[in-house]
């Protein structure tokens, strides 16, 4: 004699069902979503201050030298579009072929690449162009 499957197995399988895309994107967009890679030839000798700027963000310290400026930034050194990009890709296939279950191991993973925290130390001269950087710190986030 065949028994009826109870009516919470196939309950389960429906929540397991709604809830595999949702988990099968994190490790995905994650990657998408990590910073930028910061452009660091701004920090050579010549390159105007509002370039390290707009690059770099507004530094977290400045002061007048006797013969221009100093300032201090801060900064999360991330990838490159492709480094995110091919990533992505590989996160994708890997939540296809197992099922999700990658998701297990691609989220965390995924998390510990946050990029280096850098901080670096830039003199300009009286005409705002930097004459000296110097970096202070790496380190993780």
């Amino acid at each position: 004699m065949i028994q009826p499957k109870p009516k919470t197995s196939r309950w389960r399988l429906a929540v397991v069902a709604l809830c595999l895309p949702i988990l099968a994107s994190c490790a995905v967009v994650m990657a998408t979503n990590q910073p930028s890679l910061k452009n660091l030839e701004v920090l050579k000798p010549g390159t105007e201050r509002d370039l390290v700027v707009a690059e770099l963000g507004k530094p977290v310290s400045s002061e007048k030298t006797e013969g221009g400026k100093k300032e201090i930034f801060t900064f999360i050194q991330g990838y490159s579009k492709g480094a995110k990009a091919s990533r992505a890709v590989f996160h994708g296939a890997a939540d296809v072929f197992t099922l999700g279950i990658w998701e297990v191991i691609g989220t965390p993973l995924e998390g510990s690449f946050d990029g280096k925290r850098i901080t670096v130390r830039v003199i300009y001269d009286a005409n705002d162009k930097v004459t000296e950087s110097t970096t202070l710190a790496v380190a993780d986030p």
